[in-house]
């Protein structure tokens, strides 16, 4: 055994093995077997995650939704304003203050100047760029306030583009302004269907983009996010505030000239990303003030959250979960939530790769390989039960009965008990290992020995599919209780037959992936006079074998069949009556055994169910729905050894 170490970087996780594709069923089941559908099935567990496992999308959702209302709560529109504002009062009071001790004109002038500036910040700041003061500190103040104004606005568009525009030379300043010509023209021509050098580009500008981006998709996304947050910015501002700032930003653009090539940005990214909310208002309530730069990232991280919320829910046509930006994610909740996401991510794949479920005509199904297991599992459940009431499983040694070898193996099969054939078994691992390789068995490997016996025992399982059936609850645990006995019996008894057959206005053969299809039935009528038919026409296949019917219903028969074709009435006529009794004595004088299993107690049941066991000699139970399966396997044991 090789182990091998690394450094832990936060991105691993001790705790979150892969879930067991068998588990993720499991978890399925009840949604699968209620008539969800594979497809609903796994989208529920997509919401609600497994406990202990991972959250699902729901539990995200929340920390999400929270974590929005504190963004919103602290969020302050006026900050940027209000702190410009009390900087240039500052800045302003400094110079009166100098001013006041010079007796000359030109101070008194200058007073003047300062008692007409406009009340507006944008008026202020245009009026005192070209001022020079008097008082030297008050000038490096302003120079201060201009450079850091110069560069909130910058950042304001562009993020981490433009670090440091404030001490760009007039060379610098110039080649960003080319950048941003170059990249319009770029898009414009893109739009028209002409050939663009994005490479080219790239390979000039690429210092202005510190998240290098592969592709002009990735390029244009990353600035369209930033600057459509900016104009929710301003359109959650009122009208004098978002004046004002409005006029502050262009001003600051001119003065670098290049107000004409943000503006033409603007409105290319704007077509090319409609969905990223443009001029979309916010409410908010803070009371903190925040730089202009910083209010603009909390704007954007609002619609993080409202883009991940989207994906999550989705409600769009095509959506998938594939749609959840990882990145997004990362940056608003943590790496534990992208892990969380991609556990959901793989569960599809994870039940695909182990063959439980397929994808056919875009719908995803349960395979006959997944019905299998969903029966195997419901099986381990039964016996589980059985072990804690401590009342044994009557579990064969002798697969098919106590029976001489007929000198020929068969592979082990889940459930499958008795002798094991050693000497095949090893060839099996030898062979499957190569020559000179070491000899590790494996379950594939196993073979039994296989019994003389033939088929003992042919049974005729009928399930009510009614619409009665999922109304009251009882869909589950019949279907459940048909998977556990298909297995047990493939498993187990792999010589016996089980016929299942599914019966509303009409009957009809059924496979165990049936019991797994999205819907129910919407039908009316409870035909067993069909379903007794058909069950007579199919046993009647094993003349010696030991032959029984076992019927799961939760009402009265109230169809049958008139010239093949269905009638129904309720309350149910004598007609309807005297057919269904009449098919059952049939079944009964042919030898088979009548086993009716009574999920409902309804008068009009019971009188119908005692007329039956009185023709037909069958058995009758009433009884929970969620006892059904461990009763109806316990009884097959029980009575199958009995017949060994």
């Amino acid at each position: 055994m090789r182990i091998r170490y690394s450094r832990w970087d936060d991105t691993q996780d001790p705790f979150g093995a892969d879930v067991p594709a068998a588990e993720l069923l499991e978890e399925l089941s009840d949604d699968i077997l209620s008539g969800g559908g594979a497809e609903g099935a796994l989208s529920r567990l997509m919401r609600r995650g497994i406990q202990g496992r991972f959250n699902g999308l729901d539990a995200l959702r929340a920390r999400l939704r929270e974590r929005r209302r504190r963004e919103q709560a602290a969020m302050n529109l006026q900050g940027p304003l209000e702190e410009i504002r009390e900087r240039l009062d500052e800045i302003v009071e400094r110079e009166r203050t100098a001013l006041s001790f010079e007796p000359s004109e030109d101070a008194r002038m200058r007073e003047a100047f300062l008692d007409s500036l406009p009340p507006d910040v944008p008026g202020q700041v245009g009026e005192l760029t070209d001022y020079r003061f008097t008082d030297p500190q008050a000038q490096r103040e302003f120079d201060e306030l201009m450079g850091r104004l110069r560069e909130e606005v910058m950042g304001a568009y562009f993020r981490n583009m433009a670090q440091g525009m404030r001490n760009l030379s007039a060379e610098e300043l110039q080649r960003f302004r080319d950048m941003l010509a170059e990249l319009n023209d770029m898009v414009e021509r893109r739009e028209r269907g002409d050939p663009y050098d994005f490479d080219g580009f790239m390979e000039r500008h690429g210092d202005f983009f510190p998240e290098n981006p592969q592709t002009l998709d990735e390029l244009l996304e990353q600035m369209a996010r930033r600057m459509a947050a900016m104009s929710r910015v301003l359109a959650s501002m009122s009208p004098e505030q978002r004046a004002e700032l409005q006029g502050l930003a262009e001003q600051v653009m001119q003065d670098m000239d290049l107000a004409f090539e943000v503006d033409r940005l603007g409105a290319n990214l704007a077509s090319a990303f409609p969905e990223m909310g443009w001029g979309e208002p916010v409410l908010t309530g803070g009371d903190e003030a925040m730089p202009l730069s910083a209010t603009v990232d909390a704007m954007e991280r609002l619609h993080d959250f409202e883009d991940l919320d989207r994906s999550m829910r989705g409600d769009y046509a095509g959506a998938s979960i594939d749609d959840v930006d990882e990145d997004a994610l990362r940056r608003s909740l943590g790496e534990d939530a992208v892990r969380d996401l991609r556990r959901l991510k793989q569960i599809e794949r994870a039940l695909e790769r182990a063959g439980l479920v397929s994808r056919r005509d875009g719908r995803l199904e349960v395979t006959p390989r997944g019905a299998r297991k969903l029966g195997e599992r419901a099986l381990v459940r039964v016996f589980e039960q059985l072990r804690r009431d401590r009342e044994g499983t009557h579990e064969a040694r002798e697969v098919g009965g106590l029976a001489e070898p007929t000198g020929s193996t068969r592979p082990w099969r889940f459930g499958d008990s008795g002798q094991i054939a050693v000497q095949r078994t090893v060839f099996n691992a030898v062979l499957r290992g190569g020559p000179g390789g070491a000899v590790r068995l494996h379950p594939d490997d196993f073979e039994l020995v296989e019994a003389e016996q033939r088929t003992e025992a042919a049974t005729a399982l009928l399930l009510d599919l009614s619409f009665s059936m999922p109304l009251r609850g009882h869909f589950v645990h019949a279907k459940r209780m048909a998977l556990a006995l298909h297995a047990l019996i493939e498993g187990r008894y792999p010589h016996d037959t089980l016929y299942m057959i599914g019966f509303s206005d009409y009957a009809r053969p059924m496979k165990p992936q049936d019991l797994t299809a999205a819907g129910w039935e919407r039908v009316y009528g409870t035909n067993m006079q069909h379903a007794f038919n058909l069950a007579g026409r199919l046993l009647s296949q094993h003349p010696r074998a030991t032959r029984q019917v076992i019927m799961v219903t939760d009402g009265e028969p109230t169809a049958h069949l008139e010239g093949g074709q269905a009638f129904f009435s309720w309350p149910p006529v004598p007609k309807t009556i005297r057919l269904t009794l009449a098919e059952a004595k049939k079944l009964a004088k042919s030898g088979v055994t009548l086993n009716v299993f009574m999920l409902e107690d309804s008068p009009g049941l019971i009188g119908f169910m005692e007329r039956l066991a009185e023709l037909t000699a069958g058995r009758i139970f009433l009884m929970d729905d969620r006892e059904i399966g461990e009763f109806v396997v316990r009884d097959y044991v029980a009575r199958r050894d009995r017949r060994r």
